[in-house]
């Protein structure tokens, strides 16, 4: 049976994870620092649903704790650690960067040295579609440039990634950096745009729509986001021979194992068809407040995810309106409304 450390097994991308990972038969230890970015209530009755699983067991304490998370490690002696813990939510770095720096940095480097030490089969960590910042032309690939992120989130994120590739060729340990896109469905986020919509739709209060509602996003179910991760478990980098065997528009570095995935729908959807077809699940018109763009917002990302076709023989296709009617079909049983 392998052994999967999982960390952010409270949050709502590793809780569905996990969920995945003990129905398929793995032993899955979790690591969630409990944070009040949002609704603890929330983080907790995710906990209390995967403890009531056989062969999943919870350590809470945060990642920038060293001491710890290696007590933890060191017990569990993972085969995989698959990161997913951090400080999330593009909009709040502004309010508050240090806990970007705190959690994704400090938290991930905690990670990285664990996974080293424990020479841990494969590291998967989450990084963002926000790294591509600036960047305009679309789909966004993984072998694009990537040097203009516009919030310290993307920032963090982005050291992530190259933290990962320097220990992955000094150490040869293999690890996969996964970009999301926009993850929404069921158990997901507070701070989240459709969570938010949902909510104020049901409360009769306005919604704040940015950009005049000229934002496209590639939007992501997140039953299919940790459908590709538990396939990119199996799909471990191997450092190649030569520059010359690595195949065009694969990430793979030259150097290291290691190698960078976008996990997306490969469409992107204009935020105003997104309102609507949250109006039309709810059967209520929202009350919309049109607003400019926020400053760090792009106004678009949309993922070029072949690659994870190539390695996995997936593609997320849940379209976004099934995804919708999924999560308000949760929002309203668990809220009673």
């Amino acid at each position: 049976m392998q052994r999967v450390l999982v960390t952010g097994t409270a949050g709502f991308i590793g809780f569905h994870l996990a969920r995945l990972l003990l129905a398929e038969g793995f032993c899955v230890h979790g690591y969630d620092g409990m944070s009040d970015y949002y609704d603890v209530t929330l983080k907790q009755r995710r906990h209390a649903m995967l403890l009531q699983t056989p062969n999943f067991s919870a350590d809470e304490a945060q990642l920038e704790d060293a001491a710890t998370f290696d007590r933890v490690a060191d017990a569990f002696a993972p085969d995989v650690i698959v990161h997913l813990a951090g400080q999330a939510g593009v909009r709040y770095s502004l309010e508050n960067p240090r806990a970007y720096i705190d959690s994704n940095v400090i938290g991930t480097f905690n990670v990285m040295e664990a996974a080293r030490r424990l020479k841990v089969r494969h590291l998967l960590m989450a990084s963002t579609s926000s790294v591509y910042g600036a960047n305009e032309d679309m789909p966004f690939r993984e072998t694009d440039k990537a040097d203009t992120q516009l919030t310290i989130c993307a920032a963090t994120k982005k050291a992530n990634e190259s933290m990962a590739h320097s220990d992955a060729h000094l150490w040869d340990l293999p690890t996969t950096m996964f970009r999301f896109f926009t993850v929404y469905g069921p158990w997901g986020r507070p701070d989240m745009a459709l969570f938010k919509f949902t909510d104020a739709i049901l409360k009769g209060t306005p919604i704040d729509i940015y950009n005049n509602g000229e934002m496209y996003r590639d939007v992501t179910y997140v039953e299919d986001l940790v459908r590709g991760i538990r396939l990119l478990i199996d799909a471990a980098p191997v450092r190649p021979a030569a520059a010359e065997e690595i195949e065009e528009g694969d990430s793979l570095s030259p150097v290291a194992p290691f190698r960078i995935v976008n996990i997306g729908n490969s469409d992107k959807v204009r935020l105003l068809d997104f309102v609507d077809a949250i109006e039309d699940c709810l059967g209520r018109k929202a009350i919309r407040n049109y607003m400019e763009m926020q400053p760090g917002d792009v106004p678009a990302t949309w993922a070029d995810a072949t690659l994870l076709h190539r390695l996995t023989g997936y593609r997320p296709q849940t379209g976004f309106r099934d995804g919708i009617e999924a999560f308000v079909t949760w929002f309203r049983d668990y809220y009673g409304r």
